[in-house]
């Protein structure tokens, strides 16, 4: 008896206190380096430094104003990023929803009947207490609440709240890759503008070229072969102008989606762009990323989703503790409605237990510890596919560096061994096939350039969203 009396009260605090059947939450472990692979060498020394590129804000890296303003036009107006930030809302409603089964339910309601009976039933009954018109009405306040002792619904609100943060992250993410395919798309663009005017230039010089052997050829110096060549490296140059300005638009219709825009022009300087292309780039240590880079956030808050759906899967195969309440009046008369008289409730519990189900809740959970096993390798997943692009964005920056130095150089001479043999051509030296190799060597040497320009400047913006910078 004295059992019985104390059980109650133990449940009860039970109930209040919470019972908990799901997994602690712990971030697995995973082998960070020590430092990225892919830094230079005279950077080995300073690994440990915590300073990163991907702390700096876009703003601080991409210095150029027609990006800056592109940029900031694509964060505004993306489809993207308003898709992205759409699903964070919806997000927060389910959250809503989740977390409303914590609470109990109320609900009330009021009703009214009137019935007329025919006079000539009522003369046959022959009774003449029975009203030939019936009224009654009734108003009622109904309560019922679902006891979450096990933490069923508990551990669907972590959930809940865990892909909440999850789909802030991807939105995070959206953003870091707007900036990136915004720069990417810009500097593609200026290359290609870049290309043009190299390709006018050459055009021009080789109109002046054609000009100077048609003048020669008639004066008997040259051979109607040195025209013909001459022709050949002038209609190159020219066929090669409309490719471009086909690309250029193409590439502008591009951008322009980007930047939530229907396709059209994209307005931006004659002058050349500002490339950003820093002689010593800090990458921080790898353990940073953990925190910086939106994906890896992503894939744990999904991972802390799974370790908490254990819990609502665990919690379904114990007891569920009910109770449920209704009250209101009852009365014929309108006026008699709130009369403590005609007042009634109604209150009770219950406890159901799944005595057989073939299966389907302990299959559930095995379901629901599988899931956080797989995100468990996803999150492991996209930590080492971070570090890969670390290191293939740094090993990119020094030989893409050292790549378009050489490039340089290679242009450089290929522009004066082009000065040379126009000059032992005009002189009557050689003859102009010296000058069609030279000159075609040259205007690729410069395309060239131009390429390992736009590569290097590239490879430092995928650095930067790889060490995590671009949302801030």
């Amino acid at each position: 008896m004295r059992l019985f009396k104390i059980a109650p009260f133990a449940v009860l605090l039970c109930a209040l206190a919470g019972c908990r059947v799901g997994p602690k939450y712990a971030r697995p472990s995973v082998a960070m380096p020590d430092a990225y692979r892919g830094l230079a060498p005279a950077a080995d020394a300073g690994a440990n430094s915590t300073a990163s590129l991907g702390d700096e804000k876009w703003a601080q890296v991409f210095q150029d104003t027609v990006l800056q303003q592109l940029i900031q036009e694509a964060l505004d107006n993306n489809k993207d990023l308003k898709i992205a930030a759409q699903r964070v809302l919806e997000q927060q409603d389910r959250l809503g929803i989740a977390r409303a089964q914590q609470k109990p339910s109320v609900s009330g309601g009021g009703s009214y009947t009137a019935i007329g009976l025919p006079k000539s039933l009522v003369n046959e009954l022959g009774s003449s207490k029975i009203p030939q018109n019936l009224y009654s009405g009734s108003i009622t306040l109904s309560a019922a609440w679902n006891l979450d002792f096990w933490g069923l619904y508990r551990s669907q609100s972590d959930a809940a709240r865990a892909q909440l943060l999850a789909s802030e992250w991807g939105r995070r993410e959206t953003v870091s890759t707007i900036v990136e395919n915004v720069v990417t798309a810009y500097f593609q663009l200026r290359t290609l503008d870049a290309e043009l005017e190299i390709t006018k230039k050459t055009l021009a010089a080789r109109n002046e070229s054609l000009h100077l052997t048609e003048v020669l050829e008639r004066g008997g110096s040259v051979t109607l072969a040195d025209v013909r060549e001459a022709e050949e490296l002038q209609h190159t140059a020219a066929a090669a102008i409309p490719d471009l300005e086909r690309q250029i638009e193409q590439a502008e219709n591009g951008l322009s989606i980007l930047l939530g825009r229907n396709p059209g022009p994209i307005v931006r300087d004659a002058s050349p762009a500002k490339w950003p292309v820093p002689e010593e780039i800090p990458a921080g240590i790898p353990s940073q990323m953990l925190e910086r880079r939106p994906d890896i956030q992503q894939a744990e808050a999904t991972l802390v989703a799974a370790n908490a759906n254990i819990g609502a899967a665990r919690a379904q195969l114990f007891p569920q503790l009910a109770i449920s309440a209704v009250g209101g009046t009852y009365s014929s008369q309108l006026k008699a409605l709130v009369d403590s008289k005609n007042m009634f409730w109604l209150a009770s519990g219950s406890l159901t237990q799944t005595i057989f189900d073939g299966g389907r809740l302990r299959s559930n959970v095995r379901l629901s510890e599988a899931q956080k096993q797989e995100e468990i390798y996803t999150y492991q997943q996209t930590i080492q596919q971070a570090l890969r692009s670390v290191s293939d964005a740094l090993v990119a920056v020094r030989k893409l560096r050292d790549y378009r130095a050489e490039v340089a150089r290679v242009s450089t001479a290929a522009d004066d061994a082009t000065r040379l043999a126009k000059m032992r051509y005009q002189a009557g030296s050689t003859n102009y096939l010296e000058v069609l190799t030279n000159d075609t060597n040259a205007y690729t040497a410069q395309l060239n350039l131009a390429a390992a320009r736009e590569q290097e400047c590239i490879s430092l913006v995928q650095l930067y969203s790889a060490l995590g910078g671009g949302w801030q």
